[in-house]
C-alpha cells in the first residue's frame, strides 16, 4: 500500500446517541450518517497507554509499565459553515452528555478497484469553538471530540467482483 495524503478524506457523524450495541464494523455501517463540511484539519487520534511508574528505593529504579489505552481527543478544525448539517450536528451534540458514533473515511484506495479505509468510534463532542481571528482570517469552528471507545479500523481492500 502507498502512503498518501489527507485530501478528500471525511468526517461524519451520526445524529443519533451510541449504544452499547454498537460492537463491530457492521454494527457501525448500519448508521446513518451527516457528513462534516469544510473540514480544514482532521486532527490526530489512535491509543495510546498511560504511563505507569514505580520507584523502587533498593534500586533507584523508575520502572515504566503500560497503563490504561486513551485514543485521546480529536481536534476538528472546520471552516464555519452555519448551514452544513455535519457541523449542525456536531454542535446539537456538544449540547448534549451523550456519545455520538463518528466515522472517518480515508482517502487511500490506490486505484478505482479499492476501497478507502474507515475508522469507526464512539465520541462526547466537547466543545465547539468559533474563531474569529483577525481581519483576514476565515471564521473557523474548533470541535473537540473526546473519543471514548475503541477504534475500530476497516483497512482499504480490492473490491471483489
Amino acid at each position: 500500500m502507498a502512503i498518501t495524503t489527507a485530501s478528500e478524506s471525511k468526517i461524519f457523524i451520526c445524529e443519533t446517541p451510541a449504544t452499547s450495541a454498537l460492537v463491530d464494523a457492521d454494527d457501525f455501517e448500519g448508521l446513518s450518517w451527516v457528513e462534516v463540511g469544510e473540514v480544514e484539519d482532521l486532527g490526530e487520534f489512535g491509543d495510546e497507554s498511560s504511563d505507569v511508574t514505580f520507584a523502587a528505593v533498593n534500586d533507584g529504579r523508575t520502572r515504566h509499565l503500560k497503563g490504561v489505552r486513551d485514543a485521546g481527543t480529536l481536534a476538528l478544525v472546520c471552516g464555519r459553515d452555519p448551514a452544513d448539517a455535519g457541523q449542525i450536528a456536531l454542535k446539537a451534540a456538544e449540547r448534549t452528555k451523550f456519545s455520538y458514533p463518528i466515522k472517518v473515511q480515508a482517502a487511500d484506495a490506490i486505484s478505482d478497484g479499492y476501497t478507502d479505509s474507515v475508522y469507526y468510534f464512539t465520541a462526547k463532542i466537547m466543545s465547539a469553538r468559533d474563531n474569529y481571528g483577525s481581519v483576514d482570517n476565515v471564521v473557523r469552528t474548533n470541535f473537540s471530540l473526546g473519543i471514548d471507545s475503541a477504534i475500530i479500523e476497516v483497512p482499504s481492500e480490492e473490491v471483489s467482483s
